[in-house]
């Protein structure tokens, strides 16, 4: 996938001027494409040179004057084609996960800390997304939109980043616990220690042990 389609599924809903997509990708997309203000506008030039999205100017008598943007016939066609290609798995670069997996090796208190700044980041992005699936429903019930809403995409990439949200919340504060009960269980926490090498050192022979005392 490319910035573009996801510049173009954005404006299926309007015309967008690139200040409105910004705040767009903001708000919505961005929970499955991030892009700069400054990347959304250089795609939109591209997709208007391209005549995938044609623009019109408008002038505001005490605004500057903007342009608005739209999906062409060609665009439409893009998107299509899109649609209809294989998609690529996704995967995960996550330095928190990182940390996570070296958390026999490192402090716990710092890990622990930001593992909870994650959750509670988590959890003013559920809040979000529960009030952006409100007012897209209007005021019908989540399975009455589903089955009759007029454009159920936006409402469904939003389910999506909703149940992202709530799991990773809900992964943020088991690891959280969990570290914080091994920390206060003292040094070893029920880990075995490693050796430099990355090894378990080797038990040592009980009589060996006694013949060294």
């Amino acid at each position: 996938m490319a910035l573009r389609h996801a510049v173009l599924a954005a404006l299926l809903d309007g015309e967008l001027s690139g200040y409105q997509l910004a705040k767009a990708f903001d708000v919505g997309v961005a929970n499955f494409w991030h892009a700069l203000p400054q990347q959304l506008y250089a795609e939109l030039a591209r997709l208007e040179r391209e005549g995938l999205v044609a623009g019109r100017q408008v002038v505001q008598e005490t605004r500057p004057t903007k342009r608005l943007f739209h999906v062409t016939d060609a665009g439409l066609t893009e998107l299509e084609r899109f649609a209809a290609a294989a998609s690529k798995p996704s995967f995960i670069r996550d330095d928190l996960l990182v940390k996570v997996q070296a958390a026999d090796h490192v402090d716990a208190g710092p890990l622990i800390r930001q593992v909870e700044e994650r959750a509670a980041m988590a959890e003013a992005k559920i809040d979000l997304f529960r009030r952006i699936l409100r007012k897209m429903r209007g005021g019908l019930g989540e399975e009455e939109f589903l089955r009759t809403g007029g454009r159920v995409g936006p409402y469904l990439t939003c389910l999506r980043g909703l149940a992202f949200e709530e799991g990773n919340r809900d992964w943020c504060l088991r690891i959280a616990a969990i570290l914080r009960e091994r920390s206060a269980a003292g040094p070893g926490g029920g880990t075995t220690a490693m050796t430099r090498e990355g090894t378990a050192p080797a038990p040592r022979n009980p009589e060996v042990a006694h013949a060294e005392r």
